[in-house]
């Protein structure tokens, strides 16, 4: 009789501590699911936060730059925008910035940017390739005060502009294109 009740028992603490078990896994939530969903919405986040960068991107190149709005520049440009140019010179500030991309259009005032043909952007960055396009029709001041003459020679080049966002607008920005080649269908090479 003895044996039977530890059996019993035995058999009923089983029975309890599977029905505890059971019970527990079917209440608890599936971390992983939890944990997919939410990298799933930081993802969604990160890809609609990127795709606004390049839309700005888009509105800065084809209306502020091509129709010389500078004062839309800081709708994607900060106050304290760094500047790093193809010919290896760096600004900081957006006034220094609007001067330099003004001096683009005193010789070439046809100066345009209206194409994308690659855009990407990943969280905070984008790389954007553009098609700038002018005519040299216009005297190019220099440093010294003098100018070079016209030519009346078109350029189209393929540049890239890489920026680094932070809260709606470019903190840091990299331009890249081949100043020799500028030259050369200029006519100064």
């Amino acid at each position: 009789m003895v044996k039977q009740s530890i059996w019993v028992g035995i058999t009923i603490g089983v029975f309890f501590v599977g029905l505890a078990v059971g019970f527990a896994v079917f209440q608890t939530p599936d971390l992983s699911t939890v944990s997919s969903s939410n990298e799933l919405e930081k993802y969604k986040i990160a890809e609609q936060l990127a795709n606004q960068h390049l839309e700005t991107f888009d509105e800065l190149d084809f209306d502020v730059f091509t129709n010389q709005q500078w004062q839309r520049l800081h709708e994607s440009h900060s106050q304290d925008i760094v500047v790093h140019w193809p010919d290896g010179r760096t600004t900081e500030g957006i006034e220094p910035h609007i001067e330099d991309l003004k001096a683009m259009f005193v010789y070439a005032p046809d100066t345009r940017i209206q194409q994308h043909p690659i855009k990407i952007a990943s969280g905070q960055w984008t790389s954007v390739i553009g098609i700038i396009e002018g005519t040299f029709t216009e005297p190019m001041p220099l440093p010294d005060g003098s100018s070079i003459p016209p030519t009346g020679k078109s350029f189209k080049l393929t540049m890239n502009t890489v920026g680094y966002w932070e809260n709606g607008v470019m903190t840091e920005e990299y331009l890249f294109w081949d100043n020799l080649e500028f030259m050369k269908q200029i006519g100064l090479a």
